[in-house]
């Protein structure tokens, strides 16, 4: 693990959330993306070296609208940069952490992405996150 990539916050109003994380940071919004497969429009902020990733989700079923449902807007995810998601993946699993996929998927903001079961992480969403500068 590298550092803390980004803090993930579910939200029901994309629009509204902007206005109010770029008030609290004094920054606007930089990216806007839709993750597909993941069901999310997610939105991302800056301050300095911090990044806030803001998640709305597009289907009525889909993660983030079923833990709005469950636990309300707030905080779903810690996301940490790793150099090698892969090995990372295998590490973790070799220390009994349960894995939410097998392999890395494609994620926002130009990353792979591997997520730890918070049942396995004290009740935290742990997300891995690596640059995606070719194919793995």
């Amino acid at each position: 693990m590298q550092k803390i990539e980004h803090i993930g916050i579910a939200v029901k109003d994309l629009d509204q959330a902007e206005k109010l994380y770029a008030g609290i940071l004094g920054a606007k919004p930089y990216k806007r993306e839709e993750v597909k497969s993941e069901g999310v429009l997610t939105s991302f902020l800056r301050n300095g070296p911090n990044k806030i990733e803001l998640l709305q989700s597009t289907k009525p079923d889909g993660p983030i609208a079923k833990f709005i449902e469950k636990k309300g807007e707030g905080m779903h995810h810690v996301a940490f940069a790793v150099q090698d998601i892969k090995s990372e993946m295998k590490r973790l699993a070799a220390e009994g952490f349960r894995l939410l996929n097998e392999e890395p998927k494609k994620g926002a903001d130009n990353k792979w992405i591997c997520f730890v079961h918070p049942k396995s992480a004290n009740g935290v969403l742990i997300e891995l996150c690596q640059e995606r500068k070719e194919d793995i």
